[in-house]
């Protein structure tokens, strides 16, 4: 039986390879019946292949997608990447145009002046220990900077130097309302004494009840002895509104200050006076009105009809 089984695995196996010999052999001349049995083998598969392209095709569009989108939000971080960095570049910018804009006019004021000054940068602004108002800016005593200097922007008045260390010093901004400074109104002789609210806002009291003054006028440092704590000339602000109360012992008045101390960036520190004091040469200049646009119509007659 064991001998059966061998002989009959052996006729196959022969059986088997004639016929691939055969099937090869007609297929090299060129016989078209391999096609016919290709093309029947592909109708038989077909409806299993497209079965299971059916199956898959979701789950190959899924991975795709995520693919996809994988790449999408490495772009989508890219971007937000580069535009902060270019945001940051356009402040950078804005702040290094604003604080040469506020060194030139610094200097201007200074050079009308006569004064020898510092320029120094602000480093950080808010309270001390000892006062509310204040900035640090990055020049101490190594430059020359020493206690009760004047310390001034383009714009006017803007502290006094309280502390002076090394390489920085602290600024009492004129805000303050531990800050005084004696004052003159511009144009007369008239004289008082300007106090800090903690705002832009200061208060002025007059030494004179009997002389009266304006909303408009301007008001200048009166200087004091040897140039400390304050240079004369400076510009300090512009008196807002006047309280005209009856029987008061001092005429008093609000103040707007000069300086934006908000956005201080650059300002200077008055190392030395002129010889001179400027007296009234550092009054700003008033605003000018904005130009009302003015609009020109012509009007174009229409022709007057004729009567025959």
């Amino acid at each position: 039986m064991r001998y059966g089984g061998e002989g009959r695995s052996r006729l196959l196996l022969i059986i088997l390879i004639v016929t691939s010999l055969f099937l090869i052999t007609l297929d090299l001349r060129g016989v078209k019946i391999l096609d016919g049995l290709r093309s029947g083998t592909q109708n038989v598969l077909s409806p299993f292949q497209k079965a299971g392209s059916t199956v898959v095709s979701p789950f190959r569009d899924f991975f795709g997608d995520v693919t996809h989108l994988g790449r999408t939000r490495n772009e989508i971080e890219k971007l937000k990447a580069d535009n902060a960095r270019l945001r940051n570049q356009l402040l950078q910018r804005k702040s290094a145009d604003a604080e040469l804009e506020q060194l030139k006019s610094v200097l201007d004021l200074a050079g009308r002046a006569g004064y020898k000054v510092l320029a120094a940068r602000v480093i950080s602004q808010g309270a001390s220990t000892s006062f509310t108002q204040t900035i640090t800016i990055d020049a101490g005593t190594t430059s020359g900077v020493r206690q009760n200097m004047t310390v001034v922007s383009g714009e006017g008045l803007v502290g006094v130097v309280k502390e002076s260390y090394l390489n920085s010093a602290l600024i009492m901004l004129a805000t303050d309302p531990d800050f005084k400074v004696g004052v003159r109104v511009a144009g007369t002789q008239q004289i008082g004494i300007l106090s800090g609210r903690g705002s832009k806002r200061a208060e002025l009291q007059l030494l004179d009840n009997q002389k009266i003054v304006k909303v408009g006028d301007v008001l200048l440092a009166r200087g004091s002895t040897n140039n400390r704590p304050f240079v004369p000339g400076i510009p300090v602000g512009i008196i807002s509104a006047v309280d005209s109360t009856a029987g008061s012992i001092a005429q008093t008045a609000t103040v707007m200050l000069y300086p934006n101390f908000s956005a201080l960036g650059v300002v200077s520190v008055v190392l030395s006076a002129g010889k001179n004091n400027p007296g009234d040469a550092l009054v700003p200049a008033a605003p000018q009105p904005t130009p009302v646009p003015t609009v020109t119509i012509y009007a174009t007659p229409s022709p007057t009809a004729t009567t025959k």
